[in-house]
């Protein structure tokens, strides 16, 4: 949790918000591959990327 606190106050001190958007969709695309890892929807979630 240190890690998470520490990198949205470097955001907000530095003023970079347009790393925001791109840090959500790198997370919610990682975690969609580790839910769907091992269930039936495994092959048409990799055949989209």
């Amino acid at each position: 949790m240190e890690f998470i606190k520490e990198f949205l106050s470097f955001l907000g001190r530095r003023k970079k918000y347009w790393l925001i958007p791109s840090i959500l969709i790198l997370l919610l695309l990682s975690l969609l591959i580790i839910l769907t890892q091992g269930s039936a929807l495994a092959p048409f979630i990799y055949s989209v990327f």
